[in-house]
């Protein structure tokens, strides 16, 4: 499977324990298509996947302690240090969103709100540990 051409400034690179199961949640959950996959020459770990989701893109792969010290998998109940935010069009695509995800086995960290920033907003966790925020302008006047 050829990667496809896809480039932007800033990227998100998650990595995770078990690939594969993650691929399938994200599948799930975000509704991502998997646009690369690549696994160990053996089938047993996941080397590299560009997954397309909300009109962006992010990678992942499992996690190769012998050969990259300076990241590691995180912990489902550890507390995130970044969030990655995902901007919707409608306000209501945040409700979708967030229940698709519960639904594939996430947790709600900030249930979707009205904000003072004009933003219909919510986050999550999902079973890898990573936040995903989701937000879409609200009209004026609310």
């Amino acid at each position: 499977m050829a990667e496809e051409d896809i480039t932007a400034s800033i990227e998100v690179y998650l990595t995770v324990e078990n690939g594969l199961e993650a691929i399938a949640f994200y599948e799930k959950a975000f509704g991502a298509k998997v646009a690369y996959k690549e696994l160990t020459p053996d089938g047993a770990r996941l080397q590299h996947a560009t997954l397309a989701a909300f009109g962006g893109h992010f990678m992942l792969s499992d996690y190769f302690p012998e050969y990259i010290t300076d990241v590691a998998p995180r912990s489902s109940d550890t507390k995130g240090s970044i969030a990655v935010q995902i901007n919707l069009q409608n306000p209501l695509e945040v409700d979708g969103a967030i229940a698709r995800a519960v639904a594939a086995g996430a947790t709600v960290t900030m249930p979707a709100s009205d904000t003072f920033w004009v933003m219909r907003y919510g986050r999550i966790r999902d079973p890898y540990g990573y936040v995903w925020a989701f937000g879409a302008p609200l009209p004026l006047g609310i």
